[in-house]
């Protein structure tokens, strides 16, 4: 994953397909390879089944509102694990509060961090168990 960009890298993982799918219904494949120093917070498969099918899909048919929830999820600047605790500001405008310490970290309160610090061409990767909802009217 280390010589790819963060979107092309997620690709080839087979957790992250549902990010994959939802990534290019937002048309954000070509803003999150061509970024520059980001943290993605990516959730699983698992993450996105969590949420009710046909909520699911009425944010996958939703571009704008679905670009809010995928931004959400994309932090400026690579952030590392001895740096992650605490708020972030996100590329939706909101912010992600990070709590725990190394490997046991939890996003916005309920979504655990699987995997963390992995590394591609642009980004620092967490993978989460869990989508990240940016605030209502946020």
């Amino acid at each position: 994953m280390a010589q790819d960009p963060v979107a092309t890298a997620a690709s080839n993982n087979p957790l992250l397909s549902t990010l994959v799918t939802a990534v290019k219904a937002a048309g954000l494949v070509d803003t999150l390879n061509s970024a520059k120093d980001i943290t993605v917070f990516a959730p699983t498969n698992d993450a996105f089944a969590k949420i009710p099918k046909a909520q699911l899909d009425a944010l996958l048919a939703d571009k704008a509102m679905l670009t809010k929830v995928l931004t959400y999820h994309v932090e400026a600047g690579r952030i590392a694990p001895a740096a992650l605790a605490g708020s972030h500001k996100s590329l939706e405008g909101s912010s992600v509060t990070v709590d725990g310490t190394t490997p046991d970290f939890t996003a916005n309160g309920n979504s655990k961090v699987l995997c963390g610090n992995v590394q591609t061409a642009n980004a620092t990767v967490y993978i989460v168990d869990t989508v990240l909802m940016p605030p209502a009217g946020g």
